[in-house]
């Protein structure tokens, strides 16, 4: 029995539980602003850029393990607002960003297809080399350490940010 995607995949579902939960109280309205408590800008990932630029990954999963990528497969659009350098903006008229409809759908369809690849992996793709080049292979040599990160570690990291955006926004803890 294969076990070191349903290690990964353990993780990864948690993220997704977390991020249900962040998004609780985010609206179409507030999603891709900036906060601005006490009137002082705080320029920090929002909601929509959360959602968009973690969305980009996912489909990672899918081609180290030679799959299809079917739900993992962003909008060529997403490329240019959310990779990674992108600087996130704030968006008073809801006219840079997807609507929050749309990325949410995104990024949990994208994840739960991703989870679900690497619970049913058998082990040895996992030894394989990270197909990444450079310090991102140097730091995470193989799939496995990849993966790991993109689905658990990556996802946390923005998370927290998510998490802060949502305090300075004046929404509950989650």
């Amino acid at each position: 029995m294969p076990r070191i995607g349903t290690i990964i995949a353990a993780g990864a579902k948690l993220g997704q539980m977390y991020a249900e939960r962040l998004l609780e109280g985010v609206k179409q309205e507030n999603y891709a602003r900036f906060a601005a408590p006490g009137g002082a800008v705080v320029k920090s990932n929002h909601a929509a850029f959360v959602l968009g630029h973690l969305s980009l990954y996912p489909i990672r999963t899918m081609q180290c393990l030679n799959l299809p990528v079917g739900p993992t497969q962003f909008p060529a659009s997403y490329e240019a607002l959310f990779k990674f350098g992108v600087e996130c903006q704030d968006d008073p008229d809801g006219r840079i960003y997807p609507p929050l409809a749309e990325l949410r759908a995104m990024f949990f369809d994208a994840y739960k297809a991703a989870i679900a690849a690497i619970e049913s992996a058998a082990d040895e793709p996992f030894d394989a080399v990270n197909p990444a080049e450079g310090r991102l292979r140097e730091l995470l040599p193989t799939v496995g350490a990849a993966l790991n990160f993109y689905l658990i570690g990556h996802v946390q990291v923005h998370l927290g940010q998510l998490s802060a955006w949502r305090r300075a926004m004046g929404l509950p803890p989650a």
